[in-house]
């Protein structure tokens, strides 16, 4: 019996008792973890492929330890210029010991993510948008201190509909005056 499964953002082909090298995990050694994003299932006589995954499958591991891996050189050149560049680099892994796959009846213990807890929320919290509105009031004092509140897009708008030309050039100043008037 083996999987496809993926453990930190890698798919990996897993049967049980087999050791596997993944990228650092922050489990510590000795814990027990579980994945749950099987994506492929073969026990030798079905194979269940899932879309994407196989809900209530997983892949039960113990972390067998934390270890770099091989170094790696990284050489960079430019000829006749004499720029030279060595680097290394270890990856940091960590091993795991394969110890059970389940096929079904496992129990998520991963906490919820963000996709989730954004898609539980009702759909009235979100934002509708606000609508500009131009109130006209009965003196200019009134009017002036009216459109010192507004916006410049708000002003232009109250100046289109008065039919004042050029107020597309106009400051905020500007257009207040020429509203005013």
């Amino acid at each position: 019996m083996f999987a496809i499964v993926e453990i930190a953002g890698q798919q990996f082909k897993v049967a049980k008792d087999q050791k596997l090298f993944v990228h650092r995990l922050q489990d510590k050694e000795g814990s027990r973890v579980s994945f749950e994003k099987v994506y492929l299932l073969d026990d030798g006589k079905k194979v269940t492929v899932g879309a994407p995954s196989i809900t209530g499958a997983s892949v039960q591991a113990k972390v067998v330890g934390h270890l770099k891996g091989d170094k790696v050189i990284v050489f960079k050149k430019k000829r006749r210029k004499g720029y030279r560049v060595k680097n290394g680099h270890r990856q940091a892994l960590s091993e795991l010991m394969v110890e059970n796959i389940v096929v079904s009846g496992s129990k998520s213990t991963s906490k919820p993510t963000a996709e989730k807890v954004a898609s539980v929320r009702p759909a009235s919290q979100k934002k509708e948008p606000v609508k500009a509105t131009v109130k006209k009031a009965s003196s200019k004092k009134a009017t002036a201190v009216e459109y010192s509140k507004m916006t410049v897009t708000e002003l232009k708008a109250v100046a289109k509909e008065k039919g004042i030309a050029g107020y597309t050039t106009f400051k905020k100043a500007e257009l207040i005056t020429a509203l005013s008037k």
